[in-house]
């Protein structure tokens, strides 16, 4: 479901020179002439793209971001980081490069990107420097989560909680109780529903390593204010129903 666009939030076209998007595809593509000329006229420093860039359209926090039409040009990445990775300014170097022909909303685009690069550095970072002394996949660990907080809890409620299928809670959930964290049981009203609930070790894993899985929480903000880190709390779960909504 898209959103209606308003002058509050004005679609970012990806044609530094503002080419027209009316019309047909192969109107509205520029020719090579074109577009070799074009990027001849961009800056390329981040001292020369100072002047052209709008802070205001600007999705980074700084003037040299490379999804901004007006300053996607200005720093070249360093290309991959010393374990092999394209670094973040590349990979938004490349993706501007890619799309300059096409009428984009680059706003919306670096918020989703950058929310899905966020989320998965995030469970990288908590999987090596708190769950992997455990022996817990990220996926074990909400599993865990989800009972620890709700108590003994349906297999079913658990698979929607942790946003994993049915199927692979049935792996999971095996595994945690070979270790003698989980517990199984029959539903008493059904014998074909299934109950799961925290061991007793099961139950002071989590008071022991959710202090220490939040002291890394509180590690990855730690670059933002206190009304930075509301906001930004604020802001996501905003996202979260607006996608909760459509899907309804």
């Amino acid at each position: 479901m898209s959103a209606a666009r308003s002058e509050e939030h004005p679609e970012i076209r990806a044609d530094p020179n503002g080419s027209s998007y009316t019309g047909d595809v192969a109107a509205r593509k520029p020719g090579p002439a074109k577009r070799d000329a074009s990027r001849a006229q961009r800056p390329s420093t981040v001292a020369d793209a100072r002047a052209d860039c709008d802070p205001q359209r600007c999705p980074c926090d700084d003037v040299a971001c490379s999804l901004s039409r007006y300053a996607r040009a200005t720093a070249s990445a360093a290309g991959r980081t010393p374990a092999g990775e394209r670094t973040l300014e590349a990979t938004e170097g490349a993706v501007a490069n890619r799309l300059e022909d096409l009428s984009i909303d680059m706003s919306a685009m670096a918020a989703v990107s950058n929310l899905y690069r966020a989320a998965n550095a995030l469970r990288n970072h908590l999987e090596r420097s708190v769950l992997s002394a455990h022996d817990l996949t990220w996926t074990g660990w909400v599993v865990l989560w989800v009972i620890w907080i709700w108590g003994e809890i349906e297999t079913r409620h658990v698979a929607a909680e942790a946003g994993i299928s049915k199927g692979t809670l049935t792996g999971v959930q095996s595994t945690l109780a070979d270790r003698g964290l989980v517990r199984r049981a029959v539903h008493p009203a059904d014998a074909r529903r299934v109950l799961l609930s925290l061991t007793p070790a099961g139950i002071d894993l989590m008071t022991e390593l959710f202090p220490v899985f939040n002291e890394q929480e509180r590690f990855v903000v730690s670059d933002l204010d206190e009304d930075g880190v509301l906001q930004l709390a604020r802001s996501l779960r905003s996202v979260v129903r607006k996608v909760e909504a459509d899907r309804l």
